[in-house]
């Protein structure tokens, strides 16, 4: 093929320039295809050939012996047998404030008034409470990322596979907090920061400095677990740890949990919760 002279210029023609363009397409587009291949490579390694948590699951919570109560007289709403583990190991200097508050909490309840909690205002759960599964839990295993979503005010958390999550001091603080994860053999390590301090598990207090560190595993095929630890430096004196369990909920389709037109309030004076009325009386 010789090119034609135009002067000084050699011009290619139309049809060679065509074709050369054609092949530059073509191998831009096999460069994109095997950096897209490396890249889904590397992002399917972190979940193939590991455990599957998905699907739909309820806690798995052991009998509870009839009439059970909590130390503070009241039913298991506050520290029962459905929050599992053994009490916070808080620093000596939190503790009477600590249990002053669950006593608070029990006698209101005795007397029928109880106090507003995060539910009353419509607020999520958070972590690490979520994960008690009160509503049936739909976990979502895909590359790279773990999405756990609770019924109850369809709360959603997202663990990103192969990664830390980020510094303390770095971390925006939220209901769910950063949640970076990565396997040991077939357990799932989870390391979560970043949970407001006014997002409370068990009404005990924490900082911003609170870890929350999670190892999932599958027990067989219709059950898994799930073993928290927590550590926060400014008030528990060591870890603080107990295990979910999970049962599947093979033919359960996930519903819409909303809060909205909440009629419960606060009191400003008592702090009880309170019922708001329409005034429904013909005008």
């Amino acid at each position: 093929m010789h090119a034609i002279r135009r002067g000084t210029h050699v011009s290619t023609p139309r049809f060679v320039r065509r074709s050369i363009s054609l092949a530059t397409v073509a191998a831009l587009a096999a460069l994109v295809a095997t950096g897209a291949h490396a890249q889904a490579g590397k992002l399917s390694s972190a979940n193939v050939d590991k455990p599957d948590f998905s699907g739909i699951w309820d806690r798995d919570t052991p009998p509870v012996t009839p009439g059970a109560r909590t130390a503070g007289g009241s039913p298991s709403a506050v520290t029962g047998p459905a929050f599992a583990g053994a009490a916070p190991p808080l620093k000596q200097e939190f503790v009477a404030a600590y249990q002053a508050e669950l006593k608070r909490l029990a006698d209101a309840d005795q007397r029928g008034e109880p106090v507003t909690s995060q539910n009353t205002m419509c607020l999520p759960q958070g972590m690490p409470a979520m994960m008690l599964a009160i509503f049936p839990m739909e976990v979502i295993q895909t590359r790279g990322q773990v999405t756990i979503i609770e019924e109850a005010f369809t709360q959603v958390r997202r663990i990103y596979i192969g990664e830390e999550p980020p510094p303390v001091e770095d971390a925006e603080p939220g209901f769910y907090g950063h949640s970076g994860g990565k396997w040991d053999g077939n357990t799932l390590v989870v390391d979560t920061v970043g949970i407001k301090t006014n997002i409370l598990y068990r009404n005990v207090p924490h900082s911003e400095e609170m870890r929350i560190h999670e190892r999932m595993r599958v027990i067989d095929a219709d059950h898994w677990e799930d073993q928290i630890t927590i550590t926060d430096p400014k008030y528990l004196t060591g870890s603080w740890s107990w295990t979910w369990k999970y049962k599947r909920r093979p033919d359960y389709k996930m519903l819409e949990y909303v809060c909205e037109d909440n009629r419960e309030f606060a009191d400003p004076v008592t702090g009880a919760q309170r019922m708001r009325f329409k005034d429904t009386k013909a005008k």
